[in-house]
Formats: structure tokens, sequence, C-alpha cells
């Protein structure tokens, strides 16, 4: 149990990846003719393969010279043109040495970097295409801009049917030696909505004495105490806006309920309220789930959301 399941069966090989036949058979065609593989770029929701396609890329291109010509970044933690000046270019700058075909340069959570590290960014991508090939990754590909997209091949991963991913947890399940009660492996899936590395992870901290249970896997995401969330939610309307505050603190520090999953539970419930101003309920958490996706800080701004929730007029 102190290795991170996640890691410890992340595919090595493009065959290996659940869930995506057809994206990885167009991929591996290529790989075919590595001289004349294009720069690719590949979109999709969180947890389905793309950064774990990216790297059994550079390991079969790469071999044994894996960790010297590849230059793995996440462009999320560094947005800016400075990481494209400072980390992509001087590692683009060189051709690599003796029988590597070519540097390889993954930029993972690409679609989160500015506008203009990406117009710098492109200028590179031509410089370097010589000895470097950049695999792009975004989970919403329209925030890439076009003079990118036109530059590579793009693929396009699929979200990992149940069937596929209760599979591979199975599979992992019975490697651990761990017992999974009927159902709670689709529970995880349910609960992870479809992320692949979400659900390795949740199935890992569902274990208990050897078995993973439904209950167990309700805990471990963090949604056995949703029945709560109404409560929260009523005691707002009703305009108790610190006792609604106190308990939602409760649920997302002591519990680990996450605020996106906050969100999705209070949304529920407010419809499960049957309230005639429900459209107003629903145009507030959707103001501020959008300050929250924006950046804004989450804590105070689900308090706020309770206290407009509450306002009368």
């Amino acid at each position: 149990m102190g290795a991170m399941w996640v890691e410890k069966y992340r595919p090595t090989v493009l065959d290996d990846i659940v869930g995506q036949k057809d994206t990885v058979g167009s991929i591996a065609r290529l790989l075919d003719n590595v001289a004349q593989i294009p720069h690719l770029l590949f979109s999709g929701s969180a947890g389905v393969g793309k950064t774990t396609a990216a790297l059994c890329i550079a390991r079969q291109v790469l071999g044994d010279h894996r960790s010297d010509y590849t230059l793995e970044l996440n462009a999320s933690d560094e947005r800016g043109i400075d990481m494209v000046r400072e980390k992509v270019k001087k590692f683009s700058r060189f051709a690599g040495m003796g029988e590597i075909p070519f540097k390889i340069i993954i930029l993972d959570e690409a679609d989160e970097m500015t506008s203009g590290a990406q117009t710098a960014l492109r200028r590179i991508i031509e410089d370097a295409a010589g000895h470097c090939r950049f695999i792009i990754i975004a989970n919403n590909v329209s925030k890439i801009i076009a003079p990118i997209q036109s530059r590579c091949a793009v693929f396009r991963f699929a979200a990992v049917s149940e069937a596929e991913a209760v599979a591979r947890l199975a599979d992992i399940a019975e490697a651990e030696g761990v017992e999974a009660e009927a159902g709670a492996l689709n529970a995880i899936y349910e609960y992870a909505e479809g992320d692949m590395r979400h659900s390795i992870n949740m199935m890992q901290a569902s274990v208990s004495d050897g078995r993973i249970t439904k209950s167990t896997v309700e805990a471990a995401a963090g949604l056995a105490r949703t029945s709560e969330v109404e409560g929260v939610l009523r005691a707002a309307l009703d305009g108790d806006f610190r006792n609604a505050r106190n308990k939602m603190v409760e649920l997302i520090k002591v519990y680990g309920m996450s605020e996106s999953d906050f969100l999705k539970h209070v949304t529920s419930a407010a419809f499960g309220l049957e309230r005639p101003d429900t459209s107003r309920i629903m145009t507030i958490i959707a103001e501020y789930d959008y300050r929250i996706l924006s950046g804004a800080n989450p804590e105070i701004q689900l308090s706020a959301m309770l206290a407009q929730l509450g306002a009368k007029g």
C-alpha cells in the first residue's frame, strides 16, 4: 500500500492506455516512421491518458535517452512568456546527439498559457522544427491559438467508458490482493466522472482491511456527508448565514469535500427543494462557480454565495 497505484500502474506503452483504441492506433501509425512525426496536440478531459500517451511516445522514440532529451513542463504552473523564453527556448536551442532523432518537449495544460506566451511558443516551434518535436496537451483545445493548432496533428482523447474503467480498476485491485464489493468500483467511476487518474487514487484511498466497499468509497470521495449540504443550503436561504457558513467550512476543511463537489451538491439540493425561486438560486450558484474557476479565493466566494442566497429582494 506504500506506493502510489496511479504511478505504479501507469501504462508504459501506448497499447496499455485504457479506452483510447482508435486514437492510440492513429498515433502508433505515426511512430512507424519516426523521422516524419509532426508536432502533436492532445486534447480531452482530465485523466483520460493524454500525458501518459506523451510519455509513452517519448519512451518509444528516445529509449534510454528519454530523461536527457525530454523536457516536461506543466504550463499551468508557469503561464507566462518568461517560461517560454527561459525554459522552452533554452532546451530547444541545440539538437540531440548521436542516434537521437529529435528532442521532445511536453507542455501539459497548455491551454492555461497566456496568449502572449502561446505566440512566443509558435515562433519557437517554427525555429526548432528540425531537431525538436512538441507534444502540447490541453483540456480545452479552443484555448490554443490557431497558429499552434495548425502546426500540430490534433488528437482528441475521448472519455473512458464505465465498462473499460471498471475493468482496469478490477485488474489493479486483483494485482494488489484487494477485494472489491459489488458496485464499489462503479461508484468510484461515477464519483470520479470518468477521470482514470482520480479513479485509481480514490480506489487506493478506499481500501479498508483489504476491502473496498461503497461506504469506504463514499468516505474517500468526501461524499459521506453530502446530505448535510442540503442543510447548509436551507440555512442560507433562511438567512442564517453564520450557521450555513460554519457548516460549509466544516464539510470542506474537516471532512475533505472539495469546493467543486460542494457546489455540485448544492445544485442538486436546490432542485430537490422545488422552490419557486430555483432559477434565482441557480443563477447565484453559477456566478460563484465561475468566480472560483477564474481563480478567486474559494472560501471567500462560497461564503459570499451563502450570504447572497439569504439576501431578500
